[in-house]
């Protein structure tokens, strides 16, 4: 087969299919820690991790890069106190600072981080979209999930959401009215990844509704209120 054909077919990049085919496939990539133990972090590491959690469940994923992994997290670049919070949530666990590369000819960067244990930390990794395959967090994600459901919130909304006013105009018997509230939406493919969202919500009594298919949207006066003391316009 072409390197084309054994990347579509596998799911593993076509530029790693290439290297591997030359240079063979890295042999320690097995070896990687046994296990990680979440229930020995403290409470601002757990918090840490469910904010990173909702970053990766958005725009992140788990690759392969030469003989380790890669974790990948894709930020607006219009939003330099987002992509800088993301470089402090991955490095709290990261061995080594990760590294920040511009998309050339977008607003988007990369936050990129290289470390073996990266799998350990989300079991939902695997090869091509989120959206061809399950996704469904295990027990201890959900344990912290839901011990800090803001932290997940905002970080679902800092990768895959947006705080914007709505405007319409009403006409009354002296003319026109304008109005305008603020509402989020959540908008994202996967309707596993949805179904997190829409459960953090629950548990924190935020009231959402369904625009479409792909957006959640929650323009309930109390729920807004509510996500602007933890989430916020991007900035």
């Amino acid at each position: 087969m072409s390197d084309y054909e054994i990347s579509r077919q596998t799911g593993v990049g076509r530029a790693t299919v290439q290297r591997w085919r030359r240079r063979g496939i890295p042999e320690d990539r097995a070896l990687i820690p046994s296990a990680i133990h979440p229930e020995e972090w403290n409470g601002s590491r757990r918090q840490a991790y469910s904010y990173l959690l909702g970053l990766y469940l958005g725009d992140g994923y788990v690759g392969t890069f030469d003989r380790t992994f890669s974790l990948t997290v894709a930020c607006d670049g219009a939003y330099p106190h987002l992509v800088q919070e993301c470089v402090k949530s991955v490095s709290t666990f990261a061995p080594r600072t990760p590294t920040v590369q511009v998309v050339p000819g977008s607003n988007g960067v990369r936050v990129v981080s290289y470390w073996k244990a990266w799998p350990l930390y989300f079991p939902q990794h695997g090869p091509g979209s989120k959206l061809d395959r399950k996704i469904g967090l295990v027990d201890w994600q959900i344990e912290i999930a839901d011990e800090h459901p803001k932290a997940l919130l905002r970080g679902l909304i800092h990768s895959d959401g947006s705080r914007c006013m709505n405007t319409f105009s009403v006409m009354l018997k002296d003319g026109p009215k304008e109005y305008s509230y603020p509402r989020y939406f959540f908008t994202n493919y996967s309707t596993d990844i949805q179904a997190i969202f829409c459960r953090t919500c629950d548990r924190l009594g935020i009231r959402w509704s369904r625009s479409n298919w792909r957006n959640v949207s929650i323009s309930h006066r109390d729920s807004v209120a509510l996500l602007d003391e933890f989430v916020g316009p991007k900035h």
